[in-house]
């Protein structure tokens, strides 16, 4: 390779077998995190290669998604094709995909760019769906963990946010293959068709849970947004009680998180939503 310094020796040395002599375009990687992704060259074609550091663990879970739940898309040349993958170097290669990011873009403000996306989570939702009587509790947990790690919510806040989880139902949940960042950001357009990347938070989850960052911004500033969305969905899964404790739950993740990692817009983007979820006490 002619660049790509990042990338463990293992790494480099299996992206040399794999396209000998590949040239990096552009790095894509996003900075507040491990995961290197880099954009390549081999014989005039164009891949994306995505590695993880040592604490990674999104590779494996993109590697699942590729392997098992992206032939929706893929049939239609809506997501990368996978190519070439190792777990345990936690190094993939996928077909580079065409498009505008839709992040930042015109296409961010327009319906038909939620409609297709709403259509495209339905063809991920509806491949499968298995009980879970675990689910809930573990969400919970790792809420409650977030709060017992470093933050900037302030203890009468996080003490009030303890005991409403505490209070929480843990009934059976049915999970669906989840996107887990569905969101423009991880949207490409090309030719008037939306596409999507980015599946190192792939996992199965509830159906609800792929809206959560769409209401907490496009679906907040623009109802009709939202509105294209489910018309291309098809229908509307936020049951309101599991709903609210979704919302309640990917706050806190946004607020610790974003401390930890130093991302001051997002850990704000947090506190904002703790503050209008969190009941009156």
């Amino acid at each position: 390779m002619t660049s790509g310094a990042q990338l463990s020796q293992q790494q480099r040395h299996l992206l040399e077998r794999w396209l000998p002599g590949a040239e990096v375009v552009r790095d894509h990687s996003w900075g507040l995190v491990g995961t290197v992704v880099l954009e390549l060259r081999h014989n005039d074609v164009r891949y994306i290669a995505k590695a993880g550091d040592d604490k990674d663990h999104h590779l494996a879970r993109e590697l699942r998604a590729h392997r098992n739940w992206l032939r929706p898309w893929t049939s239609q040349g809506r997501a990368p094709d996978l190519v070439y993958a190792d777990a345990d170097a936690k190094l993939l290669v996928t077909r580079y995909l065409p498009g505008e990011l839709v992040q930042g873009s015109t296409h961010e403000r327009e319906p038909e760019t939620y409609r297709q996306a709403g259509l495209m989570l339905a063809q991920l939702h509806d491949q499968q769906s298995v009980e879970d009587e675990e689910f809930e509790a573990r969400e919970n947990a790792k809420s409650l963990a977030w709060l017992n790690r470093p933050h900037r919510i302030a203890p009468d806040v996080a003490a009030r946010l303890r005991e409403t989880i505490e209070s929480w139902p843990t009934e059976a949940s049915s999970l669906v293959p989840n996107h887990g960042d569905w969101q423009p950001r991880n949207w490409l357009v090309h030719e008037g068709t939306v596409s999507a990347i980015d599946f190192g938070r792939a996992d199965l989850r509830p159906a609800l849970t792929d809206l959560v960052q769409l209401a907490t911004r496009q679906f907040r500033s623009d109802p009709s947004l939202e509105d294209a969305f489910l018309d291309g969905y098809g229908r509307d899964p936020r049951e309101p009680a599991a709903w609210c404790r979704t919302r309640v739950r990917y706050a806190i993740g946004t607020a610790a998180w974003a401390y930890q990692v130093g991302d001051e817009a997002f850990e704000r983007e947090g506190h904002r939503m703790i503050a209008e979820l969190l009941p009156d006490g």
